[in-house]
């Protein structure tokens, strides 16, 4: 029998556009199985990467935003041993670890190279799941114009999005969740 699939929806907080010449400052995820269980969460501040930088416009949206700065720099914690912490939390869910963004591009960007980076190996492989694009699918509308205030309110739960990685991870994996059940239903699965 397969394992089942583990949704483990992910945000990420940076200092600038890509890994490397800027650093990932916070991450987190929420590993929910598709019927909105949450199985646990996972979540570490970062100190910045060696010879990295903050990006100017990374840091002037980040002086806009001083609760979750403020958040993101508390208890920090060296890459490697985070990102083997989170490695061995992954590989310890009961099933296989599907990564699942908004927008995942820029997440798994950043959680893949710091997986690589520091361990080695990623339990996602090579891959992520989109939720703009599902929803782009589910909704039969253009991608661009897929935005979550064009989402049925009904997928929306009353979690915040404070730009503190752990709330939104929790509230993007309920908002996925929903758009699963909502499939289900529309497909009569």
């Amino acid at each position: 029998m397969a394992r089942p699939e583990i949704y483990v929806s992910t945000d990420i907080e940076s200092d600038g556009p890509i890994p490397g010449p800027h650093s990932m400052l916070s991450f987190a995820s929420a590993a929910f199985t598709a019927d909105k269980t949450l199985l646990g969460t996972f979540t570490a501040n970062l100190t910045t990467l060696p010879g990295a930088q903050g990006h100017p416009d990374t840091m002037a949206w980040w002086a806009t935003q001083p609760k979750a700065w403020e958040a993101c720099r508390t208890d920090q914690q060296d890459p490697a041993t985070a990102m083997a912490a989170y490695r061995t939390w992954l590989e310890g869910l009961p099933g296989r670890p599907v990564f699942v963004g908004y927008p995942a591009a820029f997440d798994f960007m950043f959680v893949y190279w710091y997986l690589i980076r520091f361990t080695g190996a990623s339990p996602f492989s090579h891959s992520a799941l989109d939720m703009k694009s599902y929803a782009m699918a589910l909704l039969g509308t253009d991608f661009r114009s897929t935005v979550k205030r064009t989402m049925p309110r009904a997928w929306f739960s009353d979690a915040p999005h404070s730009h503190v990685a752990l709330d939104d991870a929790v509230e993007q994996g309920a908002l996925f969740c929903a758009m699963l059940a909502s499939n289900q239903r529309e497909n009569g699965s």
